[in-house]
């Protein structure tokens, strides 16, 4: 009789939920201390609401400030390589087919 041993399943790093299929077009202003929203649970996108308190312990917001006033796209899939800005991942089949959760 062979002894099957259970193995325990490796605890993965969070994972940001999707939040929107497409950027979010937001004029900064200059020397104002932003945080955009890594983890996909905020209410008030593309800016963090506290919501990764609960919801993603594991993942913080990309805080950051401007020297000049600009419009800019931040990401809205949570899945770009240069966060908190939009690097067109969100055109990739696996956010476009993704299922988003029930939004309020």
């Amino acid at each position: 009789e062979t002894l099957r041993h259970c193995s325990e399943t490796p605890v993965l790093p969070a994972k940001p939920i999707i939040a929107a299929k497409y950027p979010f077009q937001v004029d900064l202003e200059a020397g104002k201390r932003y945080a955009w929203c890594a983890c996909g649970h905020s209410k008030k996108q593309p800016f963090c609401d506290g919501s990764h308190k609960t919801a993603a312990p594991d993942i913080s917001p990309v805080r950051f400030k401007l020297d000049e006033p600009k419009s800019v796209w931040l990401c809205g899939c949570k899945h770009t390589k240069s966060p908190p800005y939009c690097d067109g991942t969100h055109k990739e089949e696996f956010i476009q087919k993704a299922e988003l959760p029930n939004q309020p």
